[in-house]
């Protein structure tokens, strides 16, 4: 299945061609926009992004990780190419259903990967931990930028003291209706605050803008009230995969918190890693980084797995 032109590029004129486009249907029937970049057969990464965000929020991953690896990486529903789902469809649950629907479509049985979250992405990982899909599949799992619980209490994206005011006006303008319009000089000066390092490269700053200007009106608010009442401590606990942690530590959306807390109380936690400037878009802002981490994850986790799964089953056959 081939997508327009314009919904390919995501802001960008040189996203990755991906060698496969397909449609998973979840649980509830809403279809799942799925990209397949690399080669069958290469260790398989699947990377999941965050809110108001798309498949474009990982060109510099796919670009570098597709040259030796299957890439695959999804829309969540009412993203990019994904379709809105229908009342009452956006919750965790759909978020769990959502991803072992894209498991199923791209993975053989048993089949293992590396599974990589953004911020809400990350937030489908600890909402599928008890998952059959997801237990079947994960070989590791990176978590970037993102939290369990109280995304609100503790946002710093407005410069108040924390509280009872701070909190009422967050949660406002998570679920603000009012349309995001055009990219303009000052949208892109409110995003970077907002969301980004001081330092983020402007057309780093550029990319981001684009790709969240671009989100549809109703499930950018309709995800809001998820993130809105977040609760998925006890997803954390049981997350029983090898996870490492990512966050920026310029961070207002998911401060450091968030990311400490995690690491805190992952069962098989593999590290933090804080990165000092950064904000929140940490694949993009700091693509080289991120994509390390998920090649350490792929050798330590997945090749080395995988390798000893063959040895088992030659020893058997023997």
């Amino acid at each position: 299945m081939n997508r327009p032109l314009s919904r390919r590029l995501s802001g960008r004129s040189t996203r990755p061609v991906p060698v496969r486009e397909l449609m998973a249907v979840s649980a509830d029937g809403s279809r799942v926009h799925i990209e397949v970049h690399g080669q069958d057969g290469a260790p398989a990464v699947l990377l999941s992004h965050g809110w108001t965000c798309n498949t474009g929020f990982w060109d510099a991953q796919i670009r570098d990780l597709a040259v030796d690896h299957r890439v695959i990486a999804y829309d969540q529903r009412g993203h990019g190419t994904s379709p809105a789902a229908g009342p009452g469809g956006y919750t965790t649950d759909a978020l769990a259903d959502d991803l072992e629907a894209v498991l199923a479509a791209t993975l053989e049985p048993g089949e293992k990967a590396v599974l990589v979250g953004h911020s809400m992405g990350g937030m489908t990982m600890m909402a599928a931990s008890r998952r059959t899909g997801l237990r079947e599949h994960a070989a590791a799992i990176l978590l970037c930028s993102t939290g369990s619980s109280r995304l609100i209490p503790e946002s710093r994206v407005l410069p108040l003291r924390a509280g009872t005011v701070r909190t009422r006006m967050t949660r406002a303008i998570l679920g603000a209706r009012a349309p995001l319009g055009p990219v303009t000089p000052l949208s892109r000066r409110i995003l970077k605050y907002a969301t980004m390092g001081a330092g983020s490269a402007p057309d780093r700053v550029d990319t981001c803008a684009r790709i969240v200007h671009a989100c549809p009106r109703g499930a950018r608010v309709a995800w809001g009230h998820v993130l809105a009442g977040l609760d998925l401590d006890e997803g954390v606990r049981e997350l029983r995969v090898p996870t490492a942690v990512i966050a920026g530590a310029e961070d207002r959306l998911t401060p450091p918190v968030h990311a400490r807390a995690l690491a805190a109380a992952l069962p098989d936690c593999l590290g933090l890693t804080e990165l000092a400037g950064l904000g929140h878009m940490t694949p993009v802002e700091a693509p080289e980084a991120v994509t390390a981490k998920i090649r350490e994850l792929v050798t330590s986790c997945l090749q080395v797995r995988g390798t000893a799964e063959v040895e088992s089953k030659e020893e058997e056959v023997a």
